[in-house]
């Protein structure tokens, strides 16, 4: 379904500018956008506040929190996902790209983990069929190239299924976003319950995994992305060697470049850049990696992804736009350019011709606050 909605009164922003006026969407499409204060009888007043463009989260660990609330506990999957979608919709976020690993570990004590990617997207799928969500999905397949059964994951994957994303996740310890292994040990540790020796054995079997399998792992994700249509990522690039290979695979973006050096590699090869919210919001990478913040002083920062706080994209764009000065550069990161990193044309910008995806907007002295959302001129939160 789509609407008709006009929403006046506002500062609208715009790709190049912000612009005090109205918008309107018919038939789920923005038709007209008019500069000046007038508001029409069947407007939305929006008394001065804000409208950008809907939300594009290309990255977020969100619906795994859903479905597994705490480590080994399955919750029923379609109450998860409706519950991941409204959570979602209520940020502001009106098209997300859902992370799902692809890429499983059935031997070894601990720390193994199950397929679950293509049931869950079975329902995801057909839960979108039915037109039970607010927002627009689309499925983000997460490649674990330190894995025993990622081919065989990936292949059961058709260019039905709405995979927009396929990323290259090596998490082998030593390198990308675990060279420091201490920081390792505390994530497992807590998730898992690991003791020592049980981390000694893991760190053990992960090698032993990188070395049996990595390489073809890595060529057939790779070549996986191409039969599926979608867009290949690189994850955790520490140095220019890796950006290196990033830019050979063709790979389109960079999830979170651990160094200035990947970052100013991704810049020289072409590649967007994208960093966490989290790590933007709190001043720092909790892995000890680079800070995103210091990513955007240098001017290599494309694109925000909200990674495991939804919330945390809208905050991330107002942090940016007073960092910046420039408020239609800084909302660009978490629409505009996510939405042209994956391919998608119809979206991402206040112009004539564009889904009406929109997100009113108050500043506040403690940060932005989310009033209203639109998916295609449906309020949806």
């Amino acid at each position: 379904m789509s609407g008709d909605l006009i929403l006046a009164n506002a500062q609208l922003v715009l790709p190049d500018r912000v612009l005090s006026g109205s918008i309107t969407v018919e038939q789920g499409m923005i038709t007209e956008i008019t500069e000046g204060d007038f508001v029409p009888n069947d407007a939305i007043d929006c008394g001065g506040d804000l409208v950008i463009p809907g939300l594009v989260e290309l990255h977020t660990d969100n619906v795994e929190r859903h479905i597994e609330p705490r480590p080994e506990v399955d919750w029923p999957h379609l109450p998860a996902l409706l519950a991941h979608d409204a959570e979602l919709a209520s940020t502001g976020i009106t098209t997300v790209f859902d992370a799902m690993r692809v890429g499983s570990i059935h031997s070894g004590k601990k720390g193994n983990y199950a397929d679950y990617a293509r049931n869950l997207a079975n329902e995801l799928l057909a839960a979108r069929a039915e037109g039970l969500f607010k927002i627009s999905h689309f499925l983000h397949l997460r490649a674990e190239i330190c894995s025993e059964t990622l081919l065989q994951e990936l292949a059961v994957f058709v260019p039905d299924d709405r995979v927009g994303i396929v990323s290259l996740m090596d998490h082998t310890p030593g390198q990308r976003q675990f060279r420091d292994l201490t920081a390792l040990k505390t994530y497992v540790s807590k998730k898992r319950g690991m003791t020592d020796a049980d981390f000694e054995e893991h760190v053990k079997h992960l090698l032993d995994l990188q070395k049996r399998f990595g390489e073809a792992h890595e060529t057939g994700a790779v070549q996986e992305a191409k039969r599926l249509g979608a867009v290949l990522a690189s994850h955790d690039d520490t140095t220019a060697d890796h950006v290196a290979t990033s830019a050979a695979n063709g790979v389109g973006f960079a999830e979170f470049p651990t160094t200035v050096e990947a970052a100013e590699a991704c810049r020289a090869h072409g590649i967007a850049v994208m960093m966490g919210a989290p790590n933007l919001v709190r001043g720092g990478s909790h892995s000890g990696n680079v800070a995103a913040e210091e990513l955007a002083k240098a001017n290599l920062l494309d694109i925000v992804s909200s990674d495991y706080v939804p919330a945390g994209l809208l905050l991330s764009a107002f942090h940016l736009a007073k960092l910046w000065g420039d408020t239609p550069r800084a909302i660009a990161t978490v629409t505009k350019n996510p939405a042209k990193a994956a391919g998608l044309t119809d979206r991402g910008s206040l112009e004539v011709g564009l889904r009406g995806d929109l997100l009113r907007v108050r500043s506040t002295t403690k940060g932005p606050v989310a009033r209203s959302v639109w998916s295609q001129g449906i309020q949806v939160g």
